[in-house]
């Protein structure tokens, strides 16, 4: 971890510089207490940057895609990326990347 930051600092500028950054999921699932972990990749970030109002950071979203299985459910789990350092975000799985021939497993975190 070159540059750790808490939640509350992060912003979507952190995320874009990470271009497709691979980061490793892990925690432990909510329905049968066991450890999960996977990794993934960055494949989007949605909101604006830096910019704040009030004070507050600018609400913004990012996009994960992993493998197809195991699928995890939502939940906080910590997210780590050499760069970015290690977080414990709030993530849900949105679906497969495509219902008729499913890759991968997309998953979100919002950030308000």
């Amino acid at each position: 971890m070159t540059d750790a930051r808490s939640v509350e600092a992060i912003t979507a500028d952190h995320f874009r510089a990470l271009g497709n950054g691979r980061f490793k999921l892990t925690g432990t699932s909510p329905q049968d207490g066991s450890a999960v972990s996977i990794e993934v990749e960055l494949a989007e970030v949605t909101g604006p940057g830096d910019s704040r109002a009030g004070g507050f950071r600018a609400p913004f979203s990012v996009e994960f895609h992993g493998p197809l299985s195991p699928v995890l459910p939502q939940c906080i789990y910590r997210l780590e990326n050499e760069r970015l350092g290690p977080l414990e975000l709030f993530i849900v799985p949105l679906g497969p990347d495509s219902p008729a021939a499913p890759t991968l497993m997309r998953y979100e975190a919002v950030f308000g």
